[in-house]
Parts: structure tokens; sequence; C-alpha cells
């Protein structure tokens, strides 16, 4: 029996609840199907809703008790700020919105399972996505001993038959069977699958979008964003501070009105299948943009070298859930010991779907005009180019004599016609 917990009570569940079509009949199954008593918990990650409502519909839907925890502030400072450092960019594109959400949700259920003494933690993750894993994953991370439910591996129901299923309980749904897309939405992106998009080769239908307006339709002149940064962390717009929820919100915004942060690709599931997935992410693309561009300014390159594979490696833990490991834990400790350095203001112009990076400045700048220069202001020592060539290709040239050295040995050996 749970600790806390009655003879005659039923085991209780958190239960990872958005609103949406899946976490919304799961109550009613987890309560029919389960005999557990639903405790659902909807994290506030700066996606749109009103949080009042959810946790309304999250009861009369028969959770018997239901939880908003505003994380934004968490989720901007512990996971996308270190996503930041690391540039992260899963397969070179996403920047991982989905991705950095799931371990905080996790976080926050495994904090609620041990405050209202549940024995298990449920989410409404397919059997074919990646967000199942980031889920339980995470929660093994953080609390071993807690029990997982994933009903939809279980129950296995389809889209139509789900919203049907809703339908029959009077429980309602945010999608219809003419509107089939799948989305989430946070502070740092928003993504967009299912319906016409499975089908690879057809173009995005402009109601696939919601943040960004098509390039072609974006203002014909271009705007000039200066984005300020502190040991890595953007703080500043246009030389005004402003909180990062704040700032990743404008930007969005502005970003989004440039139809700036829009991606389309074909991403490698960590399930082994191919999905077809589009992505809004304004501000993410504007300062993972801006940021790496004042790294290359105030970083030495072996810094830069060694830096750069790891932010891959970042990158993919974060999508296959593996964001509590050790060795994430250690590469942001790593970043976060460089970063210190990354001060400084990056200006960015946002045209027609492009954010470009078009100038930087910082105290801690390893730009040396005088050493860069080839005008009367060039102060390099061009004669000290001749050793250091020498030198340089020093190894090169006594690998070629010996080259030529074994080539006239064997010339000798074969010998030349009788």
């Amino acid at each position: 029996m749970t600790k806390g917990k009655k003879e005659s009570e039923p085991d209780k569940v958190v239960l990872a609840y958005s609103g949406g079509l899946d976490t919304s009949v799961l109550v009613n199954w987890l309560t029919e199907e389960k005999n557990l008593s639903v405790i659902a918990l909807t994290a506030d990650l700066g996606q749109p809703g009103d949080m009042g409502a959810i946790r309304e519909k999250a009861l009369k839907s028969g959770a018997v008790a239901a939880e908003v925890v505003d994380a934004r502030d968490t989720f901007a400072e512990e996971f996308i700020i270190p996503a930041l450092w690391a540039n992260a960019l899963y397969q070179g594109n996403y920047p991982l919105a989905t991705a950095l959400a799931r371990p905080l949700i996790a976080k926050l259920q495994v904090d609620a399972a041990h405050r209202h003494c549940a024995r298990y933690v449920a989410h409404g993750c397919t059997g074919k996505g990646n967000d199942q894993v980031r889920f339980e994953v995470a929660v093994a991370a953080l609390d071993p001993s807690m029990e997982i439910i994933a009903p939809m591996r279980e129950w296995l129901m389809t889209r139509d038959e789900e919203i049907e299923y809703a339908r029959e309980r009077n429980i309602p749904v945010p999608v219809t069977s003419e509107s089939p897309y799948s989305v989430d939405e946070n502070l740092w992106g928003r993504s967009c699958e299912c319906g016409v998009l499975e089908d690879p080769w057809q173009e995005p239908p402009e109601d696939a979008y919601e943040w960004t307006v098509s390039p072609e339709s974006a203002p014909d002149k271009p705007v000039y964003l200066e984005i300020g940064f502190e040991g890595g962390v953007p703080v500043s717009l246009d030389g005004n501070r402003v909180g990062i929820v704040e700032l990743i919100g404008v930007l969005n915004r502005t970003g989004g009105d440039h139809g700036v942060g829009r991606v389309d690709i074909i991403e490698d599931r960590l399930v082994g299948i191919k999905s077809r997935e589009i992505y809004e992410a304004p501000a993410a693309t504007i300062l993972v943009a801006a940021h790496r561009d004042l790294e290359q300014l105030t970083l030495t390159r072996d810094a830069l070298a060694g830096k750069r594979p790891l932010e891959q490696s970042v990158s993919e833990m974060a999508y296959e859930g593996l964001w509590f490991s050790p060795l994430n834990r250690a590469i942001e400790a790593f970043n976060e010991s460089l970063e210190g350095r990354v001060t400084g203001t990056v200006r960015v112009r946002l045209y027609k779907g492009k954010a470009t990076v078009v100038g930087r400045r910082s105290p801690n700048s390893l730009y040396d005009l005088g050493l860069a220069t080839y005008d009367e202001r060039d102060a390099f020592d061009h004669t000290a180019a001749t050793g250091f060539i020498k030198l340089w290709g020093l190894p090169l040239k006594i690998w070629a004599e010996s080259e030529r050295e074994a080539g006239g040995e064997k010339d000798e050996d074969v010998g030349g016609p009788v």
C-alpha cells in the first residue's frame, strides 16, 4: 500500500495533462479502466491557452485534483539557456522545443507524486514517438522507484476513435477529423505534425503555421535587432534590459512577423523511424545564430574546436531523453566555464524569413584590427611568417622526402628493361 494512502482508497496517478486530445480522454480512461485517482498536472511553459480553464476541464473530466505550475522561468533558466550555450539544433535544424520541455514536465510530475503520495505517473505519448522515451527515462533518473503508466501504448486507439470516445463522454477536445494536426507549443517553439504533413512530398499548407507569416508575405523592409549577452545569456534587446522569458516572447513575435523560424525537415526519431516535422521557432533561430556568432568573436579556436562536437552530443541527448544524464551535466558545466567570456552585443537583420548576423562587438573580443587589417594600420609582423611556415610545414616536408626515397628504392629493385 502506498504511504499516506488509506486501504479503501484507490491508488493515485499524476498525469501530465495538456488538455489536448490524448490527455483529455486519459483522465476518464485511467479512472474507469485502471481504478485510479487522477491528479492532473499542467506545466505552463509559455504555451497559449487559459491555464485556469484547462485546470477546470481536468476536474470536470474526473480528476480528483488538478494543478497548474508556472514553470516558464525554470524552463528558460535551467533548460533553454543551457541548450543555447550548446547552440543545440538536432540534426542541424530542430531547436528542441518539445524535447527540452519533457524532462522538466517529468520533474514536475515526480515532485507532485511525492507531495500527493502517488504511486504512479502517466503520460499520453504513443508507442512510436520520442516523448514516451523522454518522459520515462527522465522519471527513472529522478526517482527510479516511481511506476510509469503509458496508456496509449496499451489502448492503441486511432485519433478518430479518440475523438469519438471523447464525444460520447462529452469531453471537449481541440481537434476534429477535418483538422487533424497534432500541435505542441512552448516558449522555445511550436511543432506541428499529422494530416497532410505525413506526405513528405506535400508542401506544408499555410494553415499548418500559426507563429510565422510566409516569407513572401513578410515586410519588404528588414528590421534590425541588437541583442545583448552577458555570460552567454541574452539580457537586453536594443539596449533595454529585459527578462529572458519576455525577451523570447518579443523575438518570437518580431521574428514571426518577418517569416523567421520555419523548419520543414525529415528527422530521425529515436525509435528508429523517419518523421516529417514542421517547426516554428523564431526566437530560437535568432538567439542561436546570435550566440554562436558571439562565441566566434570571444572564444579561442581550440576552445571552439573542443566545444562544437559536444554541442552535437547535447542536441542528441536532449532529443533522446538523456537530459539528466551525467554526461549532459558535465558538458553543461564545461560550457558554463567558457560562457563567462561570451558577453557583448550582436546585431541581427530579419528579412523575408532569414535571420542574419550583420554585426557584433564585445569587451572580450579576440579580434584585433591591427592584426587583421591590410591598410596602413597593419601591425602584423610579416617577416615572422617565413619561420612559421617552415616549422608548420616541416612534418610534411620530412614525410615527402621519406616517400621519395622509398619510391627510389622500389624503382631500383624493379630494375629496367633488358
